[in-house]
């Protein structure tokens, strides 16, 4: 599937007219990263970085615009120039974050161009090392016997992580205190500190800590087991149907015209085919995806639609 999405975008760049592709880009290009350093949008953003810049021929500057859980950055981004010239990396908070933050201006449906997918993200329950428990069966029952006394923590109020966490909860039967961060990266730090004794985040972010032994790995939320962790149960073990993931996709202002649009994409998708660019994403623990703008457009839409729901129903709200 994934080489099929790869190859129609590979494809499709060899329809673009030479005139187009001599006309974008002529200046560098600004990508917008709205959530923190060492998270998700970050290390995606940097990996696809300099092959990105090969192929266009231009720069690609990375600006972080980090607050109020991506919202500043994404805001800015909406009201841009649709010039090709502005592009922004967003998570999967992306189409939580209008049901959330009252500031937010933008409609993620309507005020902007899906460029293309760039992964799908396994997430994982991780465990600080003093928290007490090495395994799933351990944390469950803690978590049994603690309830709101026990901290989870959090990458943000609007990300896949609370989403996530609220989801596994509700599939357990258990309850906590979520603690929430701006980010991956502060999440992670706090709990090499031992701040926080227990999240779920995407793989990607916590992979170097899980393989040093930092952090514990207690089960994936994917249906399947992780190929980078094989000994690591995944919750529908024990819960069946439960299965949760994150997402990463580039997208600039609603308006931007189609072959700056289908030049983006076929660089985004040749970039992702890249052997080492490849490598790295699935050593995260990322499904590269690529495909095509409608695809993407479609993911969008549908996500919106369902984390709408998921936060009515919830009643979840921004602590």
């Amino acid at each position: 599937m994934t080489r099929l999405l790869i190859a129609a975008g590979i494809a499709l760049a060899g329809a673009l007219s030479p005139l187009a592709a001599q006309e974008y880009p002529v200046k560098p290009i600004r990508l917008v990263v709205p959530n923190s350093a060492g998270g998700a949008t970050d290390v995606a953003s940097r990996l696809t970085q300099q092959r990105m810049m090969e192929i266009l021929g231009q720069p690609l500057v990375l600006d972080y615009r980090v607050a109020a859980g991506g919202v500043v950055g994404t805001n800015h981004v909406a009201q841009s120039p649709a010039d090709g010239y502005t592009l922004i990396m967003v998570f999967d908070s992306f189409t939580a974050n209008p049901y959330l933050f009252k500031d937010v201006q933008y409609d993620p449906v309507k005020d902007f161009q899906p460029i293309s997918m760039l992964v799908h993200g396994i997430q994982v329950l991780a465990a600080y090392p003093g928290a007490g428990v090495r395994n799933f069966a351990e944390f469950m029952k803690l978590a049994k016997a603690k309830g709101t006394a026990l901290d989870f923590g959090t990458a943000g109020p609007g990300t896949s992580s609370r989403f996530s966490i609220e989801l596994f909860k509700q599939a357990t039967a258990i309850d906590s205190t979520l603690i929430h961060y701006k980010g991956g990266g502060p999440l992670v730090t706090a709990m090499l500190g031992g701040q926080v004794p227990v999240t779920i985040l995407t793989m990607g972010v916590v992979m170097a800590h899980l393989k040093s032994g930092k952090l514990l790995p207690l089960a994936v939320t994917s249906a399947k087991r992780a190929k980078l962790l094989p000994d690591v149960p995944t919750v529908a073990e024990s819960y069946p149907g439960f299965a949760v993931q994150s997402w990463l996709g580039l997208l600039a202002p609603a308006g931007t015209p189609r072959p700056i649009v289908d030049r983006l994409n076929a660089a985004m998708v040749r970039t992702l085919a890249t052997p080492d660019v490849r490598e790295k994403l699935e050593a995260l623990a990322y499904e590269v995806i690529g495909g095509t703008p409608e695809a993407f457009a479609a993911w969008i839409k549908n996500e919106s639609s369902k984390l709408g729901k998921l936060i009515k129903d919830r009643g979840i709200k921004l602590e």
